[in-house]
């Protein structure tokens, strides 16, 4: 009985062994089997070539074209006429009535550039070209209207200019005058026009008037 005991535990320790050793002598697992993915999570980022392709700059930024950054200079607006870029001259030929002379008193542009001639002129009569006015200037004659004239080079415009006799009246204290001292409007210089009347030199007498200038 003893000695069928130990052989069958023979048998099952022997059995046991041989079971040990085929699983020790067996195919180890795959690597499939025995390692997991790593989670997508932690997979590096890099971006496609046309997510870092350099697109194009904004309109806003664009170079302007020479058309859009070339502007033509706009023309300088012409100035005053002044005396310095003036000739004055007077036309006798409008005649006269009831001891009245009519003339036309011509200014031109006389400088290098278009300019500005608007109103009325400052006119008195003077002794000479340097001299102080004699009696009252003229007086403005208003039913013409004021009207901005642009002269070129070399263009005129004309005013005209009424001279009453100094002898129609009986309290004229007569003074020879030489000519005509003329004040282009808005200025202070003046220009002599030698033409010779006889003027009244005591206040109160008017013996000239003008009108605003005109277009010739």
């Amino acid at each position: 009985m003893w000695t069928q005991r130990i052989k069958t535990g023979l048998v099952t320790t022997t059995a046991a062994a041989a079971l040990l050793l085929l699983a020790a002598c067996g195919p180890s697992p795959s690597p499939s089997a025995t390692s997991s993915a790593p989670p997508s999570s932690s997979a590096p980022t890099t971006s496609t070539p046309s997510a870092t392709a350099t697109s194009s700059p904004p309109s806003a930024t664009a170079t302007p074209s020479p058309s859009e950054t070339s502007t033509s200079a706009a023309p300088a607006a012409a100035g005053l006429c002044k005396a310095g870029s003036l000739t004055a001259a007077t036309d006798a030929t409008g005649g006269g009535a009831a001891g009245s002379v009519y003339e036309k008193l011509i200014l031109t542009n006389s400088g290098g550039t278009p300019c500005i001639l608007e109103g009325f002129a400052g006119v008195s009569m003077t002794a000479d070209a340097n001299g102080e006015p004699i009696g009252e200037p003229a007086t403005r004659e208003t039913t013409t209207p004021v009207t901005k004239i642009e002269l070129a080079p070399g263009k005129s415009a004309w005013a005209e200019i009424r001279y009453t006799q100094a002898g129609n009246y009986g309290d004229c204290t007569k003074v020879a005058a030489a000519g005509f001292r003329i004040y282009p409007p808005n200025d202070t210089a003046s220009l002599f026009i030698p033409e010779p009347h006889d003027a009244c030199s005591n206040t109160g007498i008017k013996l000239l008037t003008i009108t605003a200038f005109q277009a010739v």
